[in-house]
């Protein structure tokens, strides 16, 4: 309990600085300047939705830091029993290390105004994604062909709920990557799509970072 505490103590200090290098708590409405930026600094306001994902980030941080501390504490049990590792777990995390890197790559284009780039980056980011969930639903394959299901042990159940958790979240990612890509083919300029393709982009780090940590935990614990 006490690790969770320091966890999330530590990640509310890192999202509440974040959030005041963005000038949120200022009040223009009592400040002279451009209609739109900050006086003195040059910095327009923080889009709403970048706001919304930092917020997202955190709930998304503390809820897998309890998984991984109940997870942790669990294994201390006696009846704790080690799970099989499915080989394909290590092409997945590569898998999905080229689709942050695929979405990282539509982010510098976008900022270059280069739509070609941000095509290609993009398409790259959604198929390498799609391979990645693939990849998953194989290695629940594996584990149920040598006999681990949902309850057969501790080590089972867990490794399905936060398989299953980044899967459902690397969805709804896909979601919004869809619509991104659909902007994209329908010609919208390049400063328009900016904000969206660097949305997807954050995204797909914070879900490499989370998989990477599961990965960690699943493989050497």
């Amino acid at each position: 309990m006490g690790a969770i505490i320091l966890f999330v103590a530590m990640l509310a200090v890192v999202v509440v600085w974040w959030l005041s290098t963005q000038r949120l708590a200022a009040k223009p409405w009592l400040e002279e300047g451009p209609i739109g930026e900050f006086p003195g600094t040059g910095a327009l306001p923080l889009p709403a939705a970048k706001v919304g994902l930092g917020v997202f980030a955190a709930v998304v941080g503390a809820l897998f830091a309890l998984i991984f501390t109940a997870y942790l504490m669990r294994m201390q049990l006696a009846d704790w029993r080690p799970l099989l590792k499915p080989t394909v777990l290590w092409v997945n995390t590569g898998v999905l290390i080229l689709s942050s890197a695929g979405l990282q790559w539509a982010r510098d284009a976008s900022e270059r105004g280069d739509m070609d780039g941000i095509r290609a980056g993009l398409l790259t980011g959604g198929v390498a994604a799609i391979a990645f969930l693939v990849g998953q639903v194989l290695a629940w394959r594996q584990l149920v062909a040598a006999g681990y299901f949902l309850a057969t042990s501790p080590a089972s159940s867990f490794f399905y709920l936060i398989t299953a958790l980044h899967g459902l979240h690397l969805l709804g990612g896909l979601i919004a990557l869809g619509r991104t890509i659909g902007k994209v083919h329908h010609h919208y300029a390049a400063d328009e799509v900016c904000l969206s393709v660097e949305l997807c982009a954050i995204y797909w780090h914070l879900l490499l970072l989370v998989w990477i940590l599961c990965f960690t935990l699943l493989l050497f614990t």
